[in-house]
């Protein structure tokens, strides 16, 4: 595909977008035009009402208060159609914006995790706001583009039935105006669809500089991100001036054409008068029409703009709601088994990869039954927690299978299985909301009970306590006015609170000082008794609390047995303690808690 055919599907996915947009509010847009026809109607009849008034007002003997009050009338109906059109114009346009803000929010959180870890922040949150403002200023100029277009087919009809010889001089201009206007669209439409690729561009640095604020200070690199911020904002700078460049090279031109008409009417029109073969009335009133045309094709570049942006948007909108949901609910759900002992899982011969080419997995066999507490040890890259992401289907699998009470994981409705199985990740995120509101996140029906109970088990009820308004306590951003560990401990009991079949623990107890792991580490063993656990962990402490052990090695079970059996016998196991220990030793310098 040649670089015109793929801008040119580009445009087309753009085209189809706003056509749907407008398609879905027709009713409403139908409203605004018979609001802009009207207005035009009524705009067109007062150089009429003012001709009259000359000829037979003042050069004859007609009634000039009648004509007066005539044009008094008809402006009135103009005025008030112009509220009435902007505000149905807005309507219309906040509407599309509300609707496709929902659409994109909702169609980005069923998105599996794979499309996620390749798009940025910024790219998404740019599409939820910048793009829709263009998409809904488009639609606000529906119904004045309409009432353009009919101001000038209307002047245009009247004109040629008044006099066809100064109709012809005043309409002139008009091919010339078509010309000037498709080449400002063909120039223009790449300028602004590159303004709002680098504009997404600068929202990500904005956007990870502010969330990442701390390690940009930890090591002194404001600089750097001032400088990487600099750098983009000068890319959309550089190509604002190109579209800058495409209006003043060609919007000049589109306000200077309706004149051309103007200044012949004026001249030729002048010397009829002057013959006697014009009246002044009919004179003054083909002026009139002509001034009435300047302003709507004058407009003509302001909408070629606004279409051009509105197209660029919705390329890029198209790019997010037309990517396929891969992760989705099988056509006919099987419900997990309502057993005594819930909670088994089944791994059989799982293959996986991330990239096509880099297998995680293979051949991945691991069976844990209802209740069991199994801890996956393994080195960085070994495959641990991509297990913990498996299960919950974050990602489907290449081959095998993956069972939970002897249902495979595929063929449960995906709110169902995923409120089976409760994770804590090591990245702990927090909503900036208060504490109960946090650890209830997931059962936001929750009762005072349930949440106290949670909290407990996880270490975080004294702490909590301690808050300045305790389980109401409002939390900042992410949980940041929490330490590492108290953070850790709130997820914990999150995941506590929803009481999951299974739950997952990805290096939840990472962030925790280990002079005060002990705090926590008899709270898991009271939440992992009679609970199906995976434990993923590096540290010794933590990996003695589960019945098992398994040594995760290039994607395969090396080995397998309790942590006393595996530090005896395994050289393999206990390079991996090793490597744990001094992985966390030197993250605990860079944490306060």
């Amino acid at each position: 595909m040649t670089e015109l055919d793929l801008t040119k599907e580009r445009t087309g996915t753009g085209l189809r977008l706003l056509r749907q947009a407008i398609g879905e509010h027709r009713r409403g847009i139908a409203l605004g035009m018979a609001v802009s026809i009207l207005w035009t109607l009524a705009k067109i009849s007062v150089p009429l009402l003012i001709r009259q008034g000359i000829d037979d007002g003042i050069r004859g003997d007609g009634s000039l208060l009648l004509w007066s009050l005539l044009v008094v009338a008809v402006g009135g109906v103009s005025a008030i159609c112009t509220g009435l059109r902007r505000y149905v114009a807005f309507r219309n346009a906040r509407a599309v914006e509300a609707e496709f803000r929902d659409r994109v929010y909702q169609h980005i959180q069923r998105l599996h995790f794979a499309f996620h870890d390749r798009m940025q922040t910024g790219q998404l949150m740019s599409r939820g706001n910048t793009d829709l403002q263009q998409f809904q200023n488009f639609i606000t100029m529906l119904p004045v583009t309409a009432a353009n277009l009919m101001t000038v087919v209307v002047a245009a009809v009247i004109l040629f039935w008044l006099n066809w010889s100064l109709a012809t001089l005043a309409l002139m201009g008009l091919p010339l105006a078509n010309y000037f206007g498709r080449r400002f669209a063909k120039k223009l439409h790449p300028a602004v669809m590159g303004i709002q690729e680098e504009s997404a561009q600068l929202a990500t640095v904005v956007e990870e500089t502010i969330a990442g604020v701390r390690v940009v200070k930890g090591f002194g690199a404001e600089q750097m991100r001032a400088d990487a911020l600099a750098k983009e904002a000068d890319d959309v700078y550089l190509r604002s001036l190109e579209a800058a460049s495409a209006r003043a090279a060609h919007l000049p031109a589109l306000e200077l054409v309706p004149n051309i008409g103007l200044i012949a009417v004026l001249g030729y029109g002048g010397h009829q008068v002057l013959n006697g073969t014009l009246e002044v009335g009919e004179l003054v009133l083909f002026n009139i029409y002509v001034v009435l045309l300047i302003q709507p094709l004058r407009m003509l570049g302001m909408m070629v703009a606004n279409y051009q942006r509105a197209s660029a948007a919705g390329e890029r909108l198209a790019s997010v709601l037309d990517t396929e949901v891969e992760i989705v609910d099988p056509d006919q759900p099987t419900p997990l088994p309502d057993v005594m002992e819930a909670g088994a899982v089944t791994f059989r011969d799982v293959d996986f990869e991330y990239e096509p080419g880099e297998p995680v997995l293979r051949g991945f066999d691991l069976e844990i039954a209802a209740g069991e507490s199994v801890a996956i040890v393994g080195a960085t890259g070994s495959g641990k927690s991509t297990v913990a992401r498996l299960l919950p289907r974050f990602y489907d699998i290449g081959s095998g299978s993956i069972e939970l009470d002897g249902v495979l994981v595929n063929e449960v409705a995906l709110d169902e299985l995923r409120t089976a199985i409760g994770i804590v990740f090591e990245d702990t995120f927090l909503f900036s909301s208060s504490v109960r509101d946090n650890i209830a996140f997931g059962v936001p029906d929750a009762s005072d009970e349930v949440i106290r109970r949670a909290a407990l088990l996880a270490g975080a009820a004294e702490f909590i306590a301690e808050l300045p308004d305790s389980y109401d306590t409002e939390l900042g951003e992410r949980g940041f006015s929490l330490s590492g560990g108290q953070r850790q401990r709130i997820a914990i009991a999150r995941a506590i609170a929803s009481d999951p079949r299974v739950l997952v623990l990805d290096d939840a107890t990472s962030a925790v000082d280990p002079t005060k792991e002990h705090e926590i580490r008899d709270a898991l063993g009271e939440v992992m008794r009679d609970r199906t656990t995976i434990v993923i962990a590096h540290r010794a402490a933590t990996i003695a609390l589960a019945d098992r052990v398994v040594l995760l090695d290039e994607g395969r079970v090396a080995a397998m047995g309790t942590h006393d059996e595996l530090l005896a016998s395994n050289e393999r196991y206990r390079e991996v303690l090793a490597q744990g220990a001094a992985k966390h030793a030197k993250a605990h310098d860079e944490v306060v808690d």
